[in-house]
């Protein structure tokens, strides 16, 4: 059961109502969380902005669902291991092999992987990363720039899967369902 209300979109008012159409224009329907978020129109635009800047990152769309899954997995939060799993594999064409490695920080190529890794160890380190950690992202190739949009990638996921975990959002998307921890 849910603990904190989805918003009927045509039922909202002000600036969430404005998101709101947004969205419905970009996906044709405003998913569940952003319908939760919109409770608090600074939230959702906080997310949503964020999301958009890192869209245009250096790292790529692929790169960056791939990064949600890995953090997702990490956070055990089934709203965004469904929603990334669906968008991963329908909107940014990823094989649903690497989909299911990526939650465990893996992948067939090492540059990608050493992304993964990373964020994976932002997540488990606090974002307390040692010399050596960014050392060996920066050896796999990755700017100082590029280092930070994967920690941006990963606060903005954490951001998503902390608010879904406390709000226990109905999933719309195919259910996927984290690993027994």
């Amino acid at each position: 059961m849910t603990r904190l209300n989805a918003l009927d979109p045509n039922e909202a008012t002000g600036r969430s109502k404005e998101l709101f159409e947004g969205i419905k224009n970009k996906l044709g329907m405003v998913p569940n969380m952003m319908r939760t978020m919109g409770n608090s129109s600074a939230v959702l635009e906080g997310y949503l902005n964020l999301s958009d800047s890192l869209s245009k990152s250096s790292l790529g769309s692929k790169t960056g669902e791939l990064i949600a899954l890995t953090v997702a997995e990490t956070n055990a939060c089934n709203y965004c291991l469904s929603a990334h799993s669906f968008i991963g594999e329908k909107l940014a064409n990823i094989d649903t092999t690497s989909l299911a490695e990526a939650r465990h920080g893996k992948n067939n190529d090492e540059k990608v992987e050493a992304a993964l890794t990373f964020a994976k160890t932002l997540v488990n380190k606090a974002g307390k990363v040692s010399d050596e950690d960014v050392q060996a992202i920066k050896a796999a190739g990755y700017s100082d720039g590029a280092v930070g949009e994967i920690v941006a990638h990963v606060a903005l996921n954490i951001l998503t899967n902390y608010f879904n975990n406390t709000a226990n959002t109905d999933i719309d998307f195919p259910a996927v369902k984290a690993a027994e921890f």
